[in-house]
């Protein structure tokens, strides 16, 4: 699903705009990056790495499931003249954390719904960070666990294996809590996402 089309559209977009929306919100939870190391999990062709670079951090890493978007990501980070900074692997963050070093910032934007183990999740998080977690989840909304339960089934029609969840928001950051993360703030944007920073 996440493959080489996808990821060419939101180059192009990334291109045009910059990150906006909740991406943007994520790069202000993350307070002064200066001189931080940035780990982005799930994070695509690697944008908000890119914008936290930009902003100040030391290097950027990216641990991302799909390998459709190395291309565009190295293209990106090539243009804006930081590929020495960025370093990107293809993995589950979950099933390979020990194969991941520690960094300052964890960024988790929009990965919670697509991965069935929360706790699991949030727990391989957590454990990554060094200073603050911002995280991207949907809101905990009947409608939107409808829209996501409709949205399975148009998956599983098509033959795609991806799956959407939506988790109890107590759950998620309950989970970075047990592992040693206080909660900072909460943000909603519109009706359906809603980002949280917690910090060591």
């Amino acid at each position: 699903m996440f493959g080489r089309t996808f990821a060419a559209r939101d180059a192009r977009n990334f291109r045009a705009h910059g990150v906006r929306g909740s991406s943007r919100a994520l790069v202000e939870l993350a307070g002064d990056v200066h001189d931080a190391s940035i780990l982005d999990i799930g994070g695509g062709i690697g944008a908000i790495g890119l914008e936290l670079l930009a902003a100040g951090a030391r290097c950027a890493t990216t641990v991302e499931l799909s390998d459709g978007y190395e291309a565009e990501a190295a293209a990106l980070a090539a243009e804006r003249g930081v590929a020495n900074r960025v370093e990107r692997r293809i993995a589950d963050i979950v099933e390979d954390a020990g194969g991941v070093e520690p960094h300052d910032v964890v960024v988790m934007h929009r990965v919670v719904c697509c991965y069935p183990d929360a706790d699991a999740l949030m727990g391989a998080a957590a454990d990554l960070t060094q200073r603050r977690l911002v995280i991207t989840y949907p809101q905990e909304r009947w409608w939107i666990g409808a829209g996501l339960a409709a949205m399975n089934v148009f998956l599983r029609l098509r033959g795609c294996g991806f799956r959407t969840y939506l988790h109890p928001v107590a759950r998620i950051l309950d989970a970075a809590e047990q592992h040693g993360l206080d909660l900072e703030g909460r943000v909603k944007h519109g009706l359906l996402w809603e980002s949280a920073s917690l910090a060591r």
